[in-house]
Protein backbone atom coordinates (compact mmCIF):
# COMPACT_ATOMS: atom_id res chain seq x y z
CA UNK A 1 0.00 0.00 0.00
CA UNK A 2 3.06 2.31 0.57
CA UNK A 3 4.07 2.11 -3.10
CA UNK A 4 0.43 3.23 -4.02
CA UNK A 5 0.28 6.29 -1.76
CA UNK A 6 3.89 7.54 -2.48
CA UNK A 7 2.93 7.02 -6.07
CA UNK A 8 0.03 9.37 -5.09
CA UNK A 9 1.86 11.71 -3.70
CA UNK A 10 4.17 12.12 -7.05
CA UNK A 11 2.01 11.77 -9.42
CA UNK A 12 -1.05 14.59 -8.07
CA UNK A 13 1.51 16.05 -6.40
CA UNK A 14 3.58 17.49 -9.67
CA UNK A 15 -0.04 17.49 -11.69
CA UNK A 16 -1.16 20.00 -8.68
CA UNK A 17 1.62 22.33 -8.99
CA UNK A 18 -0.45 24.76 -11.43
CA UNK A 19 -4.00 24.03 -9.09
CA UNK A 20 -2.19 25.05 -5.68
CA UNK A 21 0.63 27.52 -6.98
CA UNK A 22 1.15 28.49 -10.50
CA UNK A 23 3.79 31.25 -9.84
CA UNK A 24 5.62 28.60 -8.14
CA UNK A 25 5.43 26.30 -11.46
CA UNK A 26 6.82 29.60 -13.62
CA UNK A 27 9.31 30.04 -11.09
CA UNK A 28 10.66 26.46 -11.54
CA UNK A 29 10.08 26.82 -15.07
CA UNK A 30 12.26 29.71 -15.59
CA UNK A 31 14.64 28.88 -13.19
CA UNK A 32 15.43 25.86 -14.60
CA UNK A 33 14.58 26.25 -18.13
CA UNK A 34 11.75 25.18 -20.05
CA UNK A 35 13.23 21.71 -21.07
CA UNK A 36 14.64 20.93 -17.77
CA UNK A 37 11.59 21.67 -16.38
CA UNK A 38 9.73 19.30 -18.51
CA UNK A 39 12.03 16.71 -18.00
CA UNK A 40 11.60 16.97 -14.27
CA UNK A 41 8.07 17.18 -15.02
CA UNK A 42 8.01 14.22 -16.94
CA UNK A 43 10.25 11.77 -14.96
CA UNK A 44 8.53 12.68 -12.10
CA UNK A 45 5.04 11.75 -13.17
CA UNK A 46 6.08 8.35 -15.14
CA UNK A 47 7.86 7.42 -11.97
CA UNK A 48 4.71 8.09 -9.57
CA UNK A 49 2.56 6.50 -12.30
CA UNK A 50 4.59 3.02 -11.86
CA UNK A 51 4.56 3.21 -8.38
CA UNK A 52 0.55 3.68 -8.11
CA UNK A 53 0.83 0.72 -10.79
CA UNK A 54 2.74 -1.26 -8.83
CA UNK A 55 1.60 -0.29 -5.51
CA UNK A 56 -2.08 -1.08 -7.27
CA UNK A 57 -1.44 -4.41 -8.04
CA UNK A 58 0.63 -5.58 -5.07
CA UNK A 59 -2.48 -4.27 -3.40
CA UNK A 60 -5.16 -6.47 -4.68
CA UNK A 61 -3.33 -9.61 -4.72
CA UNK A 62 -4.59 -9.58 -0.48
CA UNK A 63 -6.96 -6.92 -0.48
CA UNK A 64 -8.73 -5.26 2.71
CA UNK A 65 -12.23 -5.36 1.42
CA UNK A 66 -14.16 -2.22 3.03
CA UNK A 67 -17.60 -3.10 1.00
CA UNK A 68 -18.63 -5.34 -1.73
CA UNK A 69 -19.83 -3.95 -4.10
CA UNK A 70 -23.15 -5.24 -6.66
CA UNK A 71 -22.23 -6.89 -9.74
CA UNK A 72 -24.41 -4.88 -11.65
CA UNK A 73 -22.33 -1.58 -10.93
CA UNK A 74 -19.94 -2.80 -13.64
CA UNK A 75 -22.43 -1.59 -16.03
CA UNK A 76 -22.66 1.49 -14.91
CA UNK A 77 -19.30 1.65 -14.78
CA UNK A 78 -19.12 1.11 -18.57
CA UNK A 79 -21.80 3.85 -19.24
CA UNK A 80 -20.65 6.54 -16.92
CA UNK A 81 -16.93 6.08 -18.28
CA UNK A 82 -18.08 7.06 -22.32
CA UNK A 83 -18.23 10.72 -21.31
CA UNK A 84 -15.50 10.46 -19.40
CA UNK A 85 -13.45 9.12 -22.34
CA UNK A 86 -15.27 11.91 -24.65
CA UNK A 87 -14.51 14.92 -21.77
CA UNK A 88 -10.46 13.36 -21.77
CA UNK A 89 -10.13 13.93 -25.60
CA UNK A 90 -12.55 17.41 -25.47
CA UNK A 91 -8.98 18.66 -23.38
CA UNK A 92 -6.73 18.08 -26.87
CA UNK A 93 -8.96 18.90 -30.13
CA UNK A 94 -8.85 22.28 -30.60
CA UNK A 95 -12.34 24.14 -31.04
CA UNK A 96 -14.92 21.76 -29.48
CA UNK A 97 -17.74 22.97 -27.66
CA UNK A 98 -16.96 20.92 -25.25
CA UNK A 99 -14.03 22.52 -23.99
CA UNK A 100 -15.61 26.22 -24.46
CA UNK A 101 -18.42 24.96 -22.12
CA UNK A 102 -16.35 23.56 -19.37
CA UNK A 103 -12.77 24.90 -19.61
CA UNK A 104 -10.88 22.29 -18.29
CA UNK A 105 -12.93 18.87 -19.86
CA UNK A 106 -9.89 16.68 -18.68
CA UNK A 107 -10.40 17.21 -15.10
CA UNK A 108 -14.30 16.77 -15.67
CA UNK A 109 -13.70 13.30 -17.21
CA UNK A 110 -11.42 12.28 -14.11
CA UNK A 111 -13.97 12.88 -12.15
CA UNK A 112 -16.38 10.43 -13.97
CA UNK A 113 -13.81 8.45 -14.01
CA UNK A 114 -13.02 7.87 -10.62
CA UNK A 115 -16.47 8.43 -8.79
CA UNK A 116 -17.37 5.43 -11.35
CA UNK A 117 -14.91 3.19 -10.40
CA UNK A 118 -15.58 4.05 -6.84
CA UNK A 119 -19.19 2.89 -7.60
CA UNK A 120 -17.93 -0.63 -8.57
CA UNK A 121 -14.61 -1.46 -6.63
CA UNK A 122 -14.78 -1.64 -2.60
CA UNK A 123 -11.00 -2.40 -0.95
CA UNK A 124 -9.18 -0.03 0.48
CA UNK A 125 -6.57 0.23 -2.20
CA UNK A 126 -9.59 0.87 -4.72
CA UNK A 127 -10.82 3.77 -2.48
CA UNK A 128 -7.48 5.41 -1.95
CA UNK A 129 -6.40 5.19 -5.66
CA UNK A 130 -10.06 6.46 -7.29
CA UNK A 131 -10.59 8.52 -4.33
CA UNK A 132 -7.37 10.47 -4.30
CA UNK A 133 -8.29 11.20 -8.21
CA UNK A 134 -11.45 12.06 -7.45
CA UNK A 135 -10.88 14.60 -4.61
CA UNK A 136 -7.95 15.68 -6.82
CA UNK A 137 -10.06 16.79 -9.67
CA UNK A 138 -12.89 17.94 -7.77
CA UNK A 139 -10.58 20.48 -6.47
CA UNK A 140 -8.70 20.86 -9.46
CA UNK A 141 -11.85 21.83 -11.21
CA UNK A 142 -13.22 24.23 -8.95
CA UNK A 143 -9.89 26.27 -8.61
CA UNK A 144 -9.14 26.12 -12.20
CA UNK A 145 -12.72 27.28 -13.19
CA UNK A 146 -12.56 29.72 -9.88
CA UNK A 147 -9.07 31.69 -11.25
CA UNK A 148 -10.84 31.55 -14.96
CA UNK A 149 -13.42 33.79 -13.58
CA UNK A 150 -11.12 35.59 -11.95
CA UNK A 151 -8.79 36.62 -15.00
CA UNK A 152 -11.52 36.78 -17.39
CA UNK A 153 -10.21 33.97 -19.25
CA UNK A 154 -12.69 32.39 -22.37
CA UNK A 155 -12.26 29.61 -24.43
CA UNK A 156 -13.24 30.63 -28.60
CA UNK A 157 -16.84 29.22 -29.09
CA UNK A 158 -16.28 26.23 -30.92
CA UNK A 159 -17.71 24.12 -34.00
CA UNK A 160 -20.14 21.16 -34.19
CA UNK A 161 -17.21 19.81 -37.04
CA UNK A 162 -14.85 20.26 -33.96
CA UNK A 163 -17.52 18.65 -31.75
CA UNK A 164 -18.20 15.78 -33.96
CA UNK A 165 -14.66 15.13 -34.14
CA UNK A 166 -14.19 14.63 -30.25
CA UNK A 167 -17.44 12.94 -29.18
CA UNK A 168 -16.53 10.01 -32.34
CA UNK A 169 -12.54 10.17 -31.47
CA UNK A 170 -13.95 9.70 -27.11
CA UNK A 171 -16.03 6.83 -28.42
CA UNK A 172 -13.27 4.83 -30.30
CA UNK A 173 -10.80 5.56 -27.57
CA UNK A 174 -13.83 4.22 -25.21
CA UNK A 175 -14.13 1.24 -27.36
CA UNK A 176 -10.35 0.31 -27.83
CA UNK A 177 -9.75 0.97 -24.04
CA UNK A 178 -12.92 -0.95 -22.77
CA UNK A 179 -12.55 -4.30 -25.25
CA UNK A 180 -8.81 -4.24 -25.71
CA UNK A 181 -6.87 -2.37 -23.06
CA UNK A 182 -8.20 -2.51 -19.93
CA UNK A 183 -7.87 -6.39 -19.57
CA UNK A 184 -4.21 -5.86 -21.14
CA UNK A 185 -3.15 -3.51 -18.15
CA UNK A 186 -5.28 -3.58 -15.62
CA UNK A 187 -5.91 -7.91 -15.99
CA UNK A 188 -9.81 -7.45 -15.77
CA UNK A 189 -12.24 -7.61 -18.24
CA UNK A 190 -14.71 -4.51 -17.69
CA UNK A 191 -17.36 -5.91 -20.13
CA UNK A 192 -19.87 -8.25 -19.36
CA UNK A 193 -19.37 -11.12 -21.71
Amino acid sequence: MSLLIAGLILFLGIHSLNIASPGQRATLSDRMGQKAWKLLFSVVSVVGLLLIIQGYATARIEPVWVWVPPTGLRHLVLLLTIPAFILLVAAYIPGNRIKAKLGHPMLAGVKIWAFSHLLANGSLADIILFGSFLIWAIAGFAVLRRRDRLSGKTTPAGTLQADIITIATGLVAWAFFAMVLHTLLIGVSPLPF
